[in-house]
């Protein structure tokens, strides 16, 4: 797969939050429609020491069969930073989608898009260098106010910036009588197509099952 070199990844913390604050400029909502998606990437990093084992898996969207799996181990450099995540895990995630024959038409994270202080979670941030729509979806709140969502599943509530008041993602239940997750378009696609994707992907558990995948791959890394 093809990756855009859009800046350095050996930066310090300041540079860090200035390539955030110039990428910003290109994030792209709504582009993607269900139609078009074929085959769905899903990515997840597990770390033990100061190694990280990533995995990204292609699955086909219909039935989500597995069509691809690549994983890799490396030292991680950039350190543990709330907001500027990215840069910790994304030099070893692209370096994984080098490795894989076949172009995702989206990508799940284990992670934020929109719904970051900067707008600039994982999902988003790599979104814009891959070219490809992504998603967010994290199992805890990073930012934003929100009211708490009922119990049935596909239930939601939407997550605000306080101080612009803008919408930058769902509080969604997945499961009734479950904890809920976050959900965050990533890079082009909107809100209610990323809820609808995710409450496709998801099954018997709280999390889409690409994502369930990937975790248990790199959870091995780490017993």
């Amino acid at each position: 797969m093809r990756i855009r070199k859009l800046h350095s990844w050996d930066v310090s913390v300041e540079e860090a939050k200035k390539i955030q604050e110039e990428l910003k400029t290109q994030i792209i909502i709504d582009e993607i429609t269900m139609d078009r998606i074929r085959r769905i990437a899903a990515v997840d990093i597990a770390y033990l020491d100061d190694k990280a084992k990533v995995a990204v898996c292609i699955f086909d969207f219909l039935n989500l069969n597995l069509l691809e799996k690549i994983t890799l181990t490396k030292n991680v450099k950039f350190p543990y930073i709330p907001g500027l995540l990215s840069f910790r895990e994304g030099p070893l995630i692209l370096e994984a989608f080098k490795r894989t024959k076949l172009r995702p038409d989206l990508v799940l994270f284990d992670g934020q898009g929109i719904m970051h202080p900067e707008r600039m979670g994982i999902a988003t941030h790599l979104g814009i260098i891959l070219n490809t729509p992504t998603i967010g979806c994290a199992k805890n709140h990073l930012y934003g106010e929100f009211r708490p969502t009922k119990e049935k599943r596909g239930d939601y509530s939407l997550v605000y910036d306080k101080k612009t008041k803008e919408i930058l993602g769902a509080v969604l239940r997945t499961k009734d009588n479950v904890k809920p997750i976050f959900v965050s378009p990533g890079f082009k696609i909107d809100l209610a197509t990323s809820i609808e994707i995710i409450l496709k992907t998801t099954k018997s558990y709280r999390i889409p099952e690409p994502l369930r995948f990937v975790h248990h791959l790199t959870r091995d890394y780490q017993t």
